[in-house]
């Protein structure tokens, strides 16, 4: 009966590399996006604005026309 000889500084690496990948891991779970993913949303967002900025209504559009005829209310 002979065990398995083994090198305790490479199971140290092997195991330290394993905990580094396991918080890398972690890590892109809660913080992280892909490039792609945050150009996208990006891209997004400025077709979103120039949408809305080019349907917006000026400040002197509104109210303009408020269906009084004009008058002064006398008849």
């Amino acid at each position: 009966m002979s065990a398995e000889i083994v090198n305790l500084r490479k199971a140290r690496k092997v195991k330290e590399r394993a905990d580094k990948e396991r918080r890398a891991a972690e890590n892109r779970v809660l913080h992280g996006r892909t490039k792609a993913e945050r150009e996208r949303e990006a891209d997004t967002k400025a077709r979103v604005r120039r949408e809305l900025d080019g349907a917006r209504r000026e400040s002197g559009d509104i109210g303009s026309d408020n269906g009084s005829g004009g008058g002064n209310g006398s008849t």
